[in-house]
């Protein structure tokens, strides 16, 4: 990894009260329309070379293949919807300007819309999903795509990972 990057480090903000949510059966709300994360996706960053440029991204992966009926049951399977990425709103940024404050997802939306054309996260319904946030270091080198692989780190929190729902399954999360 570029040297960089490979100090960086990202605490989970909030995390009791993910732990809390994760311990219930988080579930996430996803419509037509999009609909933010509740508890929003926040972090604290360190390690960053204070004066590169950085992009903030976050990704959702699947955690298996299934659509469930029921928190305890298996409905089948069904393809993944398409993967998309959501880039924070202030990248690029200095590291400085990263480390300074909290960084907050709170603008991200998530959709059950296959046709979305707003630039949410696209998820299928009764699915669960990880997500992932990436700090992507942006390197000023005209060969720069050569070096790609060595230009960001990824974070993943157990913690956050939800079922996608139309409407709150688990009755004590809602």
């Amino acid at each position: 990894k570029n040297r960089r990057v490979c100090h960086a480090a990202a605490r989970l903000e909030m995390g009791s009260l993910w732990e809390e949510f994760n311990r219930l059966g988080t579930e996430m709300i996803v419509t037509k329309a999009g609909r933010r994360m509740f508890p929003t996706f926040q972090v604290k960053l360190s390690g960053l070379d204070p004066l590169a440029d950085y992009v903030l991204l976050m990704d959702f992966i699947p955690l298996d293949d299934k659509r469930y009926r029921w928190r305890w049951g298996d409905g089948g399977r069904e393809p993944a919807a398409p993967g998309r990425v959501h880039f924070h709103p202030d990248s690029p940024a200095k590291g400085a300007q990263w480390m300074r404050q909290i960084v907050s997802f709170d603008k991200l939306k998530l959709t059950n819309n296959l046709l979305d054309d707003n630039g949410h996260i696209i998820l299928n319904s009764m699915h669960r999903y990880q997500p992932r946030f990436h700090v992507v270091l942006v390197d000023p080198r005209r060969d720069s795509e050569r070096f790609a692989h060595q230009n960001f780190k990824s974070f993943s929190f157990p913690e956050t990972q939800f079922m996608a729902v139309t409407a709150y399954q688990n009755h004590r999360v809602s």
